[in-house]
């Protein structure tokens, strides 16, 4: 993650679990409650519905490795994220919702 205010604000997922591991850096991880800034070796895991985000706040670049389980299929949502600026809100939405990302 390059420096500065990167990675999405709280969300959760229905259908899915979301683990983080930090491999360098410092990566601030909202935990459903608070913004805890990580360092390299702390894992953060998010069960189905929990709310969370991450951002690189901290000025250098920062690496972390996400785990999902069960295994979906996020290449597709990561591939298409850099396309939403030029969509509408219902496409936004449709987009979203197909995979299992919910704002709060």
């Amino acid at each position: 993650m390059a420096p500065g205010q990167s990675g999405p604000d709280p969300h959760f997922h229905r259908a899915i679990t979301e683990s983080f591991y930090v491999l360098e850096g410092s990566v601030a991880i909202f935990n459903g409650r608070r913004w805890i800034d990580t360092e390299p070796g702390d894992w953060v895991h998010v069960p189905e519905g929990g709310i969370h985000g991450f951002k690189n706040r901290s000025g250098n670049p920062a690496a972390m490795l996400l785990h999902f389980a069960p295994g979906a299929p996020r290449e597709e949502y990561f591939e298409g994220l850099p396309h939403m600026r030029n969509q509408s809100g219902e496409e936004r939405q449709a987009f979203f919702d197909q995979h299992d990302t919910y704002w709060v």
